[in-house]
């Protein structure tokens, strides 16, 4: 083989972490995208679109998104940082502030496009993924946590789910019982990364090795305990330690008496381990899953200090649909039945140019996939 062919063959392979998509898969995506979007518009949410790449402050570790290492960063000619973005969340919250300061009604917005996460360790997971979602700004109420959760649940059934479970949990039922147990906030970062990533054994010796007690080291693995209805976090409240975690379970109460009333409450159980990478979320925080695929294939939360970064105090909720996870999953329960729309071919020669192109643009107009092509000259 030649060295231009080698050079050719090389080109034709993508970086690791990113791929193609076409021919009806990429049919089945757009179909999916497009009946998502009409359920979230139909909750009155306006579309907005963010830059691809933003300044790097805007996914600061002071605010609490992804890490500096995990960002693809590059640098414009004024020798600003800059980094493609690994959420949307940021990119929405600095936009909001910039051209919705002042206002106090609820902000709805949408959002669809792509995100990029920079990490050797992602296990045949995408670096850049498809991620749609939703952000409900100025409210703090659990209505507005409700209205998220069940306008999610929707959203998968309008993709073609009906097998899913949205684990809910609370990050300040975690924070309350750090404060109950006076827990350094270095100590109570590690022990949060451990609990996120479910290596309960890493914070069980965690918690050992910093002299608690078998009373405290149970009070913190409790929250692996699984619940389904409002009576299971009635007993979790009784025996919560302190009125911060006591408040936190009640605030998941309310959201599954606002979820009840859509109608959707056999979707939820509740987590109180539930926590994020993401450290800039406050309060109620959930993930969607199901089966065919090893990772949510939603997640999202409420972040009411984020905005604060950006100059406007309000509160926000928000979530994200990883589409590319969404799809596989489908994939495998055999929900996908979408095929590419037919394409009628018309042929023309010199002499019937004109009439073959009226005929492809009446067949256009009347909402067919049309391709005018040369005859095939006989040999």
């Amino acid at each position: 083989m030649s060295d231009a062919s080698k050079k050719a063959l090389d080109l034709l392979h993508t970086p690791e972490g990113v791929r193609d998509c076409y021919g009806k898969e990429n049919t089945i995506k757009r179909n999916t995208i497009e009946k998502i979007a009409e359920t979230i518009h139909l909750y009155g949410y306006r579309d907005l679109q963010t830059p691809s790449f933003e300044y790097f402050d805007v996914f600061s570790n002071e605010i609490g998104t992804t890490s500096s290492r995990e960002l693809y960063k590059f640098f414009d000619k004024e020798g600003d940082t800059l980094v493609l973005r690994p959420d949307f969340t940021p990119s929405v919250a600095r936009c909001a502030a910039k051209y919705f300061m002042d206002e106090k009604e609820p902000l709805r917005f949408c959002y669809e496009g792509s995100a990029f996460s920079n990490t050797s360790n992602l296990q045949g997971k995408l670096k850049e993924t498809t991620q749609m979602g939703a952000e409900l700004m100025n409210d703090g109420s659990a209505q507005a946590d409700g209205e998220m959760i069940a306008m999610l649940i929707e959203c998968l059934q309008a993709a073609g789910l009906s097998e899913f479970q949205i684990s809910i949990g609370n990050v300040e039922y975690f924070k309350g019982i750090c404060e109950y147990l006076q827990m350094e906030s270095e100590l109570e970062m590690t022990l949060r990364d451990a609990i996120s990533s479910k290596n309960y054994f890493a914070a069980e010796d965690l918690l050992k090795s910093e002299g608690f007690s078998r009373a405290d080291r149970d009070l913190i693995l409790r929250i692996r305990d699984f619940m389904e209805t409002a009576e299971d976090l009635e007993k979790a409240a009784q025996s919560a330690p302190n009125e911060r975690t006591v408040s936190a379970i009640r605030r998941l109460i309310d959201v599954y008496g606002v979820v009840e009333a859509y109608g959707l409450e056999r979707y939820l159980s509740f987590d109180l381990s539930l926590l994020s990478k993401y450290h800039y979320y406050t309060g109620i925080i959930f993930k969607g899953y199901t089966y065919g695929t090893g990772e949510p294939i939603a997640s999202g939360g409420r972040y009411d200090q984020l905005l604060g970064y950006f100059g406007k105090n309000a509160p926000a909720i928000g979530c994200m649909i990883s589409i590319d996870p969404l799809l596989e999953a489908m994939r495998r329960q055999g929900i996908q039945e979408a095929e590419e729309p037919p394409v009628q071919k018309i042929y023309y020669d010199e002499d019937n140019y004109r009439d073959a192109l009226k005929t492809a643009r009446m067949s256009r107009m009347a909402g067919f996939r049309t391709v005018l092509l040369p005859a095939k000259k006989e040999q």
